[in-house]
């Protein structure tokens, strides 16, 4: 590969860049806990006043490098932490290693806080369809589950589209859930959303930050066509022994972590099991046949000041069902169809800093698998399983204030599905699916401020013959308060998802290859701008196109309740999203976000053609949201925390229903005169209706109380729908059915803290 072949004269490059000069580089940590510190400012300051510096990433880590030879003064500084400062003495050639702990500042009562300070990354900071989530953001977000969830304040930003309380499927600017790809310390994660809306196997107690690429994402990732979601948990305690326990009406939670080692080993745990049936579903007197649960547990290691070793592993449950059978009575006894589906993941993360280069390398080694079931309870007539183990290798080259990032990967997956004759002209079997490749994506910075990052990323199939060269492209540019932003990139999806988007009762996915030998691709297209005139007021802007091609889709026919076939279909999604962030997060906070959107889905399929009299009709999917809007406002005082949100979103598609029939099958001899056949709803061209528009509000207050040297409780209250919103989640036109979202409901939480 033409990536790997230039890697000697990479090295060649940097190590006479490197020669006559010294590089700084190392870890900051919070000294209370060992847990690295994202965003921190790490600044080399020489004697004339001469500045130079990094900010941490996600490991806590920096590097200043091509620095002349010479002393200077080292300060790290961060919110909420004492500022570090140290002398350093360089030599040429010479590589530091100089790790840091930052101290927690006191409080005006003389307390050291035992829970550092950490800073949220703010709604209105978006850059080129990137935002930063961390742990903090995630709290302001009214939740029935008192230690919050990832996926609401996922569903609060503009562009993210989700079926609602119910289902567990996001939608990211036009795309397809099984178009999202979700990583967790490097592990793929199918299904990582549980089947009620408010939850997903992340509990904001074990992430450290979330790096949500709603598209234009760079050369590192790959193999899916709408976002990536990469999210990092937390390292565990490594100073003392420390946990919590939740009760809720949807979810209770224990999670522990302390050192296996002081210092050097942490080991941290979370498990969380839904009490709906015996919680939720009492206190509004309704049925709501949910389950699903997750256990996380993560081991980390410092191996020495230039190394670390971390091995995660997460298992995930969920159970039961959506909608309704159009063809039962109300009234009559029936066993109803239910999905269920099960995530595992395992891996291993090492990194490392080898003495001789400056260069951070990380090695991956992951196993994921997904099991999905749908059908009557104990017999399901759908099927799926998939399980992949992948390999990657990536290293960062510093030089000066350039960046060389590269890597190389290998994969393997096993998928096989049975999808009980629901789509025709779909033969699956067990397949193997191998990937190899590499990706090169230096970061240049010319001037002070501006960023320019292009990638290419070349992926080849082995076992399918097919190879894919995918250029990408982001550029940053930070010119006093104001910044601005583009990303572009080419995309292609060889493991795509099955499902039948028709009915909303059904969430059942199968992962295959690309059938019919045309693989899926997109071309995305990114333009941002954001300002930030006080410390106070944050405004940011963007707007995005993507390019479809190739996607599978279920044929369109008049024939909803009997099988069908798939597709191919184009696309293309555009829109733009607007964010306002008033405030200061530690008294006030108010975000306001609007996202307007069109996503347009083209088939040539000879059922529309015949049903439209056009040999191509255009159509909005189920999915296409044209506006929403999110309010969130959180304001702490005299100790209580008050959350509000509210949502409000345009109708989804929905199939407009022409009539009935009676339909017989002539698959012999049949006296039409004596059989009546079957009732048939007739359907108009797809997607031509409207569903009533969405919109809610969600209360919660909480207060924490010490009840001793180290434990704490908070106590919660809220209100879920307060207004008592009949939201449409599913409408039979069969039957003229319908399954709403959840009615208004009280909350309140306990959560116990031993800090």
């Amino acid at each position: 590969m033409k990536s790997i072949s230039i890697l000697p004269l990479l090295l060649i490059f940097v190590a006479a860049a490197s020669a006559q000069t010294a590089t700084v580089r190392g870890f900051v940590t919070d000294s209370s806990d060992g847990q690295p510190l994202p965003g921190v400012n790490v600044i080399l300051t020489d004697a004339a006043g001469g500045l130079s510096g990094s900010a941490t990433d996600t490991d806590g880590f920096y590097a200043i490098s091509r620095i002349a030879p010479g002393s200077y003064k080292l300060k790290a500084s961060f919110v909420g932490f004492k500022d570090f400062e140290m002398e350093v003495t360089l030599a040429a050639s010479e590589i530091r290693t100089l790790n840091v702990e930052l101290e927690v500042e006191e409080t005006e009562l003389g307390e050291v806080l035992i829970e550092s300070v950490r800073e949220t990354a703010g709604a209105a900071n978006v850059t080129a369809g990137l935002q930063t989530i961390r742990p903090a953001d995630i709290s302001l977000v009214p939740a029935p589950d008192i230690s919050a969830d990832l996926v609401n304040y996922l569903t609060a930003l503009p562009g993210i589209v989700s079926q609602g309380d119910r289902g567990g499927q996001l939608f990211i600017r036009g795309g397809e859930p099984t178009q999202n790809m979700v990583l967790l310390d490097g592990m793929q994660i199918f299904q990582p959303f549980h089947i009620i809306g408010f939850f997903s196997a992340f509990p904001a107690d074990i992430i450290n930050t979330a790096d949500v690429y709603a598209g234009g994402f760079g050369s590192r990732f790959g193999g899916r066509l709408s976002s990536v979601m990469d999210i990092t948990s937390r390292t565990g305690n490594k100073r003392r022994v420390v946990g919590a326990a939740t009760v809720a009406p949807f979810v209770s939670t224990i999670r522990l972590e302390g050192p296996l080692l002081p210092g050097k080993v942490s080991f941290l745990a979370s498990y969380r099991q839904s009490v709906i049936e015996q919680g939720a579903s009492k206190l509004i007197d309704q049925d709501l046949p949910f389950e699903f649960g997750d256990i996380f547990a993560k081991i980390h290691a410092n191996l020495g000041a230039s190394a670390q070793l971390s091995i995660t592993g997460i298992q995930t449950h969920d159970n039961g069902r959506l909608g309704l059978d159009p063809l039962v009575d109300p009234g009559e006894s029936f066993v109803p169809d239910e999905v269920n589906w099960e995530n595992l993941a395992v891996g291993s993360r090492l990194i490392f800093l080898p003495s001789t280069l400056p260069v951070f390398a990380e090695l991956l080694v992951s196993y994921s698998a997904l099991k999905n079931e749908f059908g009557p309870p104990g017999d399901p007539t759908q099927t799926t399983d998939a399980t992949l183990f992948s390999f990657a290798s990536n290293l960062t080259h510093y030089v000066g204030t350039t960046d060389f990032n590269w890597g190389i990967f290998l994969s393997s997956s096993q998928l096989d599905s049975n999808l009980g004759g629901v789509f025709q002209n779909v033969d699956l079997k067990v397949e193997y699916i191998t990937e190899v490749g590499a990706y090169i994506e230096p970061q240049f910075k010319p001037i002070e401020g501006l960023a320019i990052q292009p990638g290419v990323r070349l992926q080849s199939f082995p076992s399918k013959n097919e190879s894919f060269i995918e250029p990408r492209l982001r550029v940053v540019w930070n010119t006093g308060v104001h910044r601005f932003s583009m990303a572009a990139g080419v995309y292609h999806q060889e493991i795509t998802g099955l499902n039948d988007r028709r009915n909303a009762g059904d969430i059942f996915t199968a992962w295959t290859a690309a059938p019919n030998n045309k693989v899926p691709e997109a071309t995305h297209l990114i333009g941002g701008y954001r300002i930030q005139p006080t410390s106070w007021a944050t405004f940011s802007a963007e707007g995005f196109y993507k390019d479809l091609k190739n996607l599978v889709v279920p044929e369109w026919t008049a024939f909803p309740r009997f099988t069908t076939n798939i597709q191919p279909a184009d696309g293309r999604a555009s829109g733009f999203d607007i964010r306002l962030e008033l405030g200061n997060s530690e008294k006030f906070q108010t975000t306001i976000s609007w996202g307007r959107s069109e996503v347009i889905y083209g088939s040539r399929s000879r059922s529309l053609q015949i049903l439209t009299g056009k040999d191509e009709v255009d159509y909005s999917p189920p999915h296409d949201r044209k506006d929403q809007i999110n309010i969130m406002t959180s304001v702490k005082l005299k100790g209580f925390n008050f959350n509000v949100r509210w949502q409000f979103g345009t109708g989804l598609p929905f199939n407009e229903s022409l009539g009935f029939d009676r339909w017989v099958l002539l698959d012999s001899l049949v006296n039409v005169t004596e059989i009546p056949g079957e009732e048939r709803v007739l359907y108009g061209r797809p997607y031509t209706g409207r569903l009533p528009t969405y919109h809610r509000l969600d209360l919660s207050l909480d207060r924490e109380f010490r009840i001793g040297p180290t434990t704490f409780l908070t106590i919660q209250t809220g209100l879920l729908n307060v207004y008592d919103r009949r939201n449409l989640f599913y409408l039979d036109l069969y039957t003229l059915r319908r399954v709403d979202q959840l009615p208004l409901i009280p909350t309140f939480g306990l959560k116990l803290d031993y800090k």
